[in-house]
């Protein structure tokens, strides 16, 4: 089993306007939208989109307007030609300056309306503003590097150590360079994080839902929430240090992107 990530999930507390800012700023489109009981999910993205890439599903729950984005999430990467260019034509457009690409090596950073950060990476594939990487911190690096390895397949692909962090990406092996990786953090200095109530999940794309489920529980991975108890359309395990992975099928002849 080595699916690719299908999605990232994030809470948002006013979905039309995060809808609207995605895509004013980084105009992304809505592929599908789930309105559910006391809660909607929209799945966002570029027009053109590779068929391994990922999607953005912003998810938002009636009542919770009050957010913690916590310190266990990162953030999402998008790819661009010029950072600097595509930096700045986000001022253009109103989005409030945070981190500038003057004072960071080839990179910079925005947020959205929810805090949420996301990176602007430089890139010569995948459509602009397609998510490259989404970035989790963990405690103990090689717990978290042994886990995607021995449970999903996935492949060290990349690291940067620094003098008081590390960071690795990870991918399946044969995934397509437009496929979004995952960027594991761990500081040093044995600090713990707080997961909040933000960041909702990462979505790993299965061929089959109940084999691989079976796969990742002979791997001893965790039983949060298994196909059964999800109506055999979905599952959830979580990684050692909480943040919950979804598995999900998908049907490339299916009207719609949710399973419901």
């Amino acid at each position: 089993m080595s699916g690719v990530l299908d999605h990232t999930m994030m809470r948002v507390s006013d979905l039309e306007a995060s809808v609207d800012w995605y895509a004013s700023n980084l105009e992304y489109e809505e592929k599908d939208r789930f309105d559910g009981d006391g809660f909607t999910i929209v799945y966002m993205g570029p027009e053109e989109m590779h068929e391994n890439a990922a999607m953005l599903e912003l998810t938002s729950n009636a009542g919770e307007d009050d957010l913690e984005v916590g310190d266990a999430w990162g953030h999402i990467a998008v790819r661009v030609e010029d950072v600097h260019d595509a930096y700045y034509e986000l001022m253009d457009r109103g989005v409030e300056d945070y981190r500038r690409p003057e004072d960071n090596p080839g990179y910079a950073f925005v947020k959205d309306p929810d805090g949420h950060e996301i990176e602007i990476v430089e890139r010569d594939f995948g459509a602009r503003w397609s998510i490259d990487h989404t970035m989790i911190r963990v405690e103990d690096a090689d717990e978290a590097l042994g886990y995607w390895t021995r449970k999903f397949e996935y492949v060290e692909t990349g690291r940067w150590e620094a003098d008081s962090f590390a960071n690795y990406f990870m991918r399946p092996e044969d995934a397509a360079k437009e496929a979004m990786a995952l960027e594991l953090t761990y500081n040093y200095d044995g600090r713990s994080y707080t997961m909040g109530d933000a960041w909702g999940h990462l979505c790993v794309r299965v061929d089959d839902l109940a084999e691989d489920w079976d796969k990742l529980q002979t791997r001893e991975a965790p039983d949060y929430r298994d196909p059964e108890s999800c109506d055999d359309l979905y599952a959830f395990t979580k990684d050692p240090d909480g943040h919950e992975i979804e598995l999900i099928e998908r049907d490339p002849d299916a009207d719609s992107l949710f399973p419901f």
